[in-house]
């Protein structure tokens, strides 16, 4: 299991305090987030990508690049590019280029994005935004998957021998996740590829992402990819944890109450009690995370929102610390634990870069044998 924080980058007043930060304030508090991550043995950072207020991550490459020059380990990931909006030219170039700088510590979360304005400022329109997405996506799979591309589309104009550059690293492009709360089209591209599905989990109860989850497993044994049950699964979720629960709800209690994103709605007991955020003890967010195998089925990679709703970088910091000292390790050892032996293992850059390799052997041995090497090999 991956085990990691995403952000959405918002920037949200402080209600305890009266206090906003800065735009470079919360662009640098990121970078020490990612460092922090790194630093207590979590997995992944992610940001968001947005081009409106409050948030401040338009541009992730360029901070995920920063971040990769100090950092030595953990992937680097988007909680959503957008596929709608962004030219596939510029996305396959852009994380090519960070792929090699952070030597395949970069993998993204590809989506639709929900601020319909966004779309006419970049000349696209929302009413187009399922058709963009499984267009773009489909050119986005040429240009790093083929190094000469002819193509022509409804939404772009026409590509004649062009080759993306840089080309992916190892010969093999970034791993993509593709992010949906609401859109079978988009579990169902995912299923197609074989790439990975990412759920968000935070806003809404379990039921309504068991639909979407449930209907990417069937899409991927159905294209040959795997096992329903051994589909590349990644979960969000959020937590605010203290040493024990009544100073947990008490400090987060403002901020809850406060947030634009689910504020002034239904009380913080009842939406804990009705989504997956927990607000309590160690012991009751290793409970709660550990819950969500039972309603999803094995996964690969499980990211926290932690960061959000004015609360400050020394507050966010110091959740880390608590959760790398009390809940971590004993998420790792339940996970290991709860591991089916025939389950594949989360994606990494050097471990598709093996399987690659071995399928390239598989496939020049004898017939037999090489059929039987590519099975064992498929889901490395």
């Amino acid at each position: 299991m991956q085990i990691g924080v995403f952000s959405v980058s918002d920037i949200t007043t402080d209600p305890t305090t009266g206090r906003t930060p800065t735009e470079h304030e919360r662009i640098k508090a990121s970078v020490a987030i990612a460092r922090k991550v790194e630093e207590i043995g979590m997995d992944v950072f992610a940001i968001g990508e947005h081009h409106n207020r409050p948030f401040f991550s338009s541009s992730p490459t360029t901070l995920l690049a920063h971040i990769a020059a100090q950092t030595e380990r953990i992937i680097l990931s988007t909680a959503t590019t957008l596929i709608t909006t962004n030219d596939p030219v510029k996305i396959a170039e852009d994380y090519a280029m960070l792929q090699h700088l952070s030597d395949g510590r970069v993998d993204l979360v590809l989506g639709r994005g929900n601020t319909a304005p966004v779309y006419p400022w970049f000349g696209k329109s929302n009413q187009d935004s399922v058709e963009l997405t499984v267009e773009n996506y489909h050119l986005l799979r040429r240009l790093w998957d083929e190094d000469t591309v002819n193509w022509s589309g409804k939404h772009r104009t026409p590509l004649q021998n062009f080759t993306s550059t840089p080309r992916p690293l190892d010969g093999v492009a970034p791993f993509v996740w593709h992010g949906s709360i609401r859109t079978p089209q988009v579990a169902e591209i995912a299923a197609y590829y074989g790439d990975g599905f990412f759920a968000n989990n935070i806003f809404w109860p379990k039921e309504h992402y068991q639909q979407l989850i449930g209907l990417y497993r069937e899409r991927y044994e159905h294209y040959g990819h795997g096992r329903a049950d051994q589909a590349v699964v990644g979960l969000g979720g959020q937590f605010f944890l203290a040493r024990n629960s009544q100073d947990a709800v008490r400090e987060f209690r403002p901020y809850f109450d406060n947030a634009p994103v689910y504020g002034h709605g239904p009380s913080m007991e009842d939406f804990t009690a009705q989504t997956p955020l927990t607000v309590g003890s160690p012991q009751e967010v290793l409970e709660k995370t550990l819950s969500f195998q039972e309603y999803f089925g094995d996964y690969h990679r499980q990211l926290f929102l932690i960061d959000h709703a004015g609360l400050p970088l020394a507050t966010v910091l110091r959740q880390l610390d608590l959760f790398g000292e009390t809940v971590l390790p004993a998420l790792r050892e339940e996970y290991a634990k709860r591991k089916p032996a025939d389950h594949p293992a989360p994606p990494t850059h050097a471990g598709r870069v093996a399987a690659r390799q071995a399928a390239e052997t598989a496939a020049a041995a004898p017939a037999g044998r090489g059929a039987s090497a590519a099975r064992e090999v498929h889901h490395a």
